[in-house]
């Protein structure tokens, strides 16, 4: 039960975070919680590759250049879905980093 509760507050982040940035466009709240799944997933299989394979670069930015990272998981959601348009890396930056704070903000009050 907890991982469904997790997914609809990342889904409010993510939902949330599309309306407050012009370059980010959610369709829907259902579309909201397709692209929490599909950033959790990606989080799981595509992000410990690429950690690994950039391990140098991380090192020599202090780990600044996970935000990248994270940055290219939310690009290759918004390939994935239909729903989701990011309208390009800085804006899929910005998003990665309010999708956090948010998320955890909302983790913290509930």
């Amino acid at each position: 039960m907890s991982l469904i509760v997790n997914l609809l507050i990342s889904a409010l982040a993510v939902y949330f975070t599309a309306w407050l940035l012009p370059g980010i466009t959610v369709k829907s709240y259902g579309a909201a919680v397709g692209v929490a799944l599909v950033i959790a997933v990606l989080n799981v299989l595509v992000k410990p590759l690429l950690v690994l394979l950039t391990i140098p670069v991380t090192a020599l930015t202090l780990g600044l250049f996970l935000l990248v990272i994270d940055a290219i998981i939310v690009l290759l959601a918004g390939k994935l879905l239909s729903g989701f348009q990011v309208g390009g890396f800085w804006w899929a930056l910005l998003f990665s980093v309010i999708v956090s704070v948010v998320t955890n903000l909302l983790y913290n009050l509930f």
